[in-house]
């Protein structure tokens, strides 16, 4: 089967899961070409593809415009073959920020007015050295207030690898599932 699968990564860890959610599919077997939403010069040929599998980041409650003009420049191409969202976010780590997570992914879906078949709500990271001042304070004392999360990490991972191979597994499937079940951080696997 042939697989395209277009990101957009602020910090790095949605393409960390794109380039999981590549190799995984190529050791199964699959035809999968990788692409950054940010690279203007790349030619995606949707056309051909059996399934798509889209990655986006969540900062300030929003996925990259890059991402966002691409789902809404091609969303009828989008729509016409099976896809599965992939919305990153430290939200979908922790059970009682699941409903803000799914917010995120309709409010995308509400700016670019695509709807992915599939949807996957995953866990991202909190890469510290990579914020400013301000942003570090804002972790630490509102997105991690009350977490079990030790502010001197310099970098923690929240995505459950297992439950983000169970998804693109489940995806890829002959009948998947319509809405795929949110993967959380491994507290929640």
């Amino acid at each position: 089967m042939k697989i395209v699968i277009l990101f957009a990564s602020l910090e790095g860890q949605t393409r960390k899961i794109a380039h999981f959610a590549r190799d995984m599919l190529r050791e199964a077997g699959h035809d999968v070409a990788l692409f950054d939403a940010a690279d203007k010069t790349a030619s995606i040929d949707l056309e051909s593809a059996d399934r798509i599998v889209l990655a986006g980041s969540v900062h300030e409650r929003r996925h990259p415009m890059a991402l966002e003009v691409f789902l809404a420049a091609h969303r009828h191409a989008l729509e016409a073959r099976p896809t599965l969202m992939i919305s990153v976010s430290l939200s979908a780590a922790f059970p009682e920020g699941l409903e803000e997570a799914e917010d995120y992914l309709v409010e995308m879906m509400m700016r670019t007015r695509f709807t992915p078949r599939h949807r996957a709500l995953v866990a991202g990271a909190v890469r510290i050295r990579k914020y400013d001042y301000f942003a570090r304070q804002v972790v630490r004392h509102v997105v991690m207030r009350g977490r079990d999360y030790d502010p001197d990490e310099e970098e923690h991972e929240f995505t459950d690898w297992a439950g983000l191979r169970a998804i693109l597994k489940d995806f890829m499937s002959p009948r998947p599932i319509g809405s795929l079940a949110p993967v959380a951080g491994p507290a929640s696997a």
